[in-house]
């Protein structure tokens, strides 16, 4: 297709933020590190590789998902752990953070609530920055590799990718069958993976995650939390992302209660004020 005229003056219109974020409330880092001073240790719960495990954190605590063994990047979900049906919302974090989270950026919830489910006050990947191909840490663009996605570009009948582990896990959490888990698994926040878009096609791109052991990412949780992680069967993602021949590993998941005083009048976000008329 032949391109108009003024096709250099279209393109050359400056973009505009969808969503300026400096009004969004700001999460009150100190606090939160003063409190994480006095926590101690409350449970921690082993991923394995190619598999998934559910757990769960009080509102006003902590959780450290990190590196134990070797390069190793995480599907996260997280649900309200009194109502599933309030989950994590990636396409409207990204939305307001963008495409990668990092400290003092936020997990929001799905409609209605939009609420902050978790805040993110320790990543050892920060220094990651912005890669010479677009790509960095912590996506919130990807969705998980899944069964069904395969089954589509290879026929293949894959039941170790993020989807199906998160699926079984929070089946076995719940008691839920596999049918009626499965509409509650939901698009993730990629921990650790490094990902972006290539420039000449737009296409979704993972390259080697710069993960080593000891690397974690450390949240607060804003509400009642259960969450559900996958060792990704890419392990690293340098190659593919659904495997049985990557290297892969598992991940560990601390969860840390504070004091009881160390959050003074600190209370769990309400939902969101929208009244829900839509208009009539």
């Amino acid at each position: 297709m032949t391109a108009p005229q003024d096709a250099d003056q279209r393109r050359a219109i400056a973009p505009v933020i969808c969503y300026p974020n400096d009004t969004l409330p700001t999460p009150d880092l100190a606090l939160y590190q003063s409190a994480r001073d006095t926590a101690e240790k409350i449970g921690e719960v082993i991923v394995p590789a190619r598999d998934a495990k559910c757990f769960h954190v009080p509102a006003g605590s902590f959780f450290r998902i990190s590196s134990v063994d070797g390069p190793q990047v995480g599907d996260l979900n997280l649900w309200n752990a009194n109502d599933l049906n309030e989950r994590f919302y990636s396409g409207k974090s990204r939305a307001l953070h963008g495409t990668h989270l990092t400290t003092g950026e936020r997990m929001w919830s799905s409609f209605p609530s939009l609420r902050p489910m978790a805040t993110i006050t320790a990543d050892t990947l920060g220094w990651y920055g912005i890669d010479q191909y677009g790509g960095s840490v912590h996506d919130v663009i990807g969705t998980r590799c899944d069964p069904y996605t395969g089954n589509l570009l290879s026929g293949t009948q894959y039941h170790h990718c993020c989807h199906s582990n998160l699926t079984r896990a929070l089946a076995e959490e719940t008691g839920l069958s596999l049918r009626e888990a499965e509409p509650h698994v939901h698009d993730v926040l990629n921990v650790f993976m490094c990902t972006g878009f290539t420039r000449d096609t737009g296409q979704y791109f993972m390259k080697a995650s710069p993960v080593r052991p000891g690397d974690y990412l450390e949240f607060f949780a804003e509400i009642d939390l259960l969450g559900a992680l996958s060792a990704c069967p890419g392990g690293d993602c340098s190659s593919e992302h659904s495997s049985d021949s990557a290297a892969c590993h598992p991940l560990l998941v601390e969860i840390f209660t504070p004091s009881p005083e160390a959050l003074g009048d600190w209370t769990s976000p309400p939902v969101n004020g929208y009244d829900r008329s839509h208009g009539l």
